[in-house]
């Protein structure tokens, strides 16, 4: 998945680096099957690497590329998983879900 936040990569990213919940910008509203992700890796100001948001799929990676683009950044996030990969409707399911706290928590931070 790809899109534009109105915020420059270095922001971006270090907002995805520091995910836990905090009280000030708080973005990570995480549903009661979900845990904070640890930062698996980070390279400032393009990458981030998240372990998996779900205690009974540990394997997955939340991969985060971010480029600078439309005044904003252009981030890409993809999911990695380890066999036997998850069915069509988890996987749609943990889509949904990092879309939704990138693409809507996380923009809504940047005044959007």
């Amino acid at each position: 998945r790809r899109r534009n936040l109105p915020a420059p990569p270095r922001v971006v990213c270090a907002d995805l680096a520091a995910p836990a919940p905090r009280t000030v910008r708080h973005w990570l509203r995480l549903t009661d099957d979900e845990v904070a992700p640890t930062v698996l890796q980070v390279e400032a100001p393009s990458h981030v690497e998240w372990s998996s948001l779900w205690p009974d799929r540990p394997d997955l990676r939340v991969v985060f590329s971010l480029d600078p683009g439309d005044g904003g950044s252009d981030v890409h996030w993809a999911l990695y998983a380890d066999e036997p990969l998850p069915g069509p409707e988890y996987t749609r399911h943990v889509a949904r879900r990092v879309s939704t706290l990138v693409f809507a928590d996380l923009r809504y931070t940047y005044g959007q």
